[in-house]
């Protein structure tokens, strides 16, 4: 296959020495088929062409919650190259699909050449690691109705269409809440005409609408995952860096709005930081003095 008939974003970047070298296999990937169970070895990875998965975190007692999703952007069971050997998390998925695998030893392989597989794959990690925490931010400090907008926008961005085939009990599970608090909510929703749902099914009528509800997470994780490759200055020859803004429209510092800390204490941060990248370089002229 050439690279252009992938439509996950990450084999569609790699050239054909580097498909060829991961001997890509077709596999199917149907609704809750284990990609890493938690304790289990991780001997292949995966490339999604269709579908989504997710990422929880279990416990013993059966709780789960969800701590990121993937879809075509995704390579799942990369974190064996990062020395994992047994996976930390049950990733599996939650919207059936199709995609390619090939063996973690080929994958390690091709990842210790350091070149395009190395570091898409890094930038992958670094935006899987991002959902992540902002997820883990969103669940500590935003309400249910802003949680369950930003994940039914997460969905679709992904599955490509506004009918995702998911229960009330299953959103619940993902979202750490009880069913009937989705159920409410997801009634006040079909009420605003944002949603219609059935058994089972999910069709969203007005993403603009899910966004005004949604928090300030979904533009975070959907922005970073958009330029998920094109962010890298090399890798693509339209890379378009954006610098980060310290101020929104109003003026108002963003950093105090996201972390509740008031203007002193984010100078205070700020000079913190300039100390320790400033430290190693004053120690490099201290040895050289010596």
């Amino acid at each position: 296959m050439n690279n252009g008939d992938f439509k996950n974003r990450l084999l569609h970047r790699f050239n054909a020495d580097i498909i060829r070298r991961l001997d890509l296999q077709p596999v199917e990937l149907p609704v809750n088929r284990e990609i890493e169970f938690p304790g289990n070895p991780i001997d292949h990875l995966f490339f999604i062409e269709e579908g989504i998965a997710s990422m929880t975190a279990t416990f013993h007692d059966g709780f789960q919650v969800e701590i990121a999703l993937a879809g075509t952007e995704a390579v799942l069971g990369a974190s064996v190259l990062m020395g994992t050997r047994r996976s930390l998390n049950r990733v599996y998925m939650q919207v059936g699909g199709r995609g390619f695998m090939t063996k973690t030893a080929l994958a390690s392989s091709e990842f210790k050449r350091g070149e395009l597989f190395h570091d898409l794959t890094l930038r992958y990690l670094q935006a899987q690691f991002i959902q992540s925490a902002q997820t883990a931010g969103c669940n500590a400090h935003h309400t249910v109705e802003q949680r369950l907008a930003r994940w039914l926008l997460l969905c679709a961005d992904r599955n490509g269409d506004r009918i995702l085939p998911l229960s009330h009990e299953y959103i619940a599970d993902m979202l750490g809440v009880q069913r009937s608090t989705v159920t409410v909510v997801a009634g006040r929703f079909q009420q605003k005409q944002l949603i219609q749902y059935t058994r089972g099914k999910i069709r969203l009528l007005n993403l603009e609408g899910l966004q005004e509800e949604a928090c300030e997470c979904y533009r975070v994780v959907r922005d970073h995952l958009t330029n998920l490759i094109a962010y890298d200055d090399g890798l693509t020859e339209d890379a378009v860096v954006h610098e980060p803004m310290s101020t929104d429209a109003s003026g108002k510092d963003w950093r105090a709005f996201t972390y509740g800390v008031n203007d002193d204490e984010i100078e205070m941060r700020s000079f913190r930081m300039s100390a320790c990248q400033e430290f190693p370089r004053i120690y490099r002229r201290m040895q050289t003095a010596k």
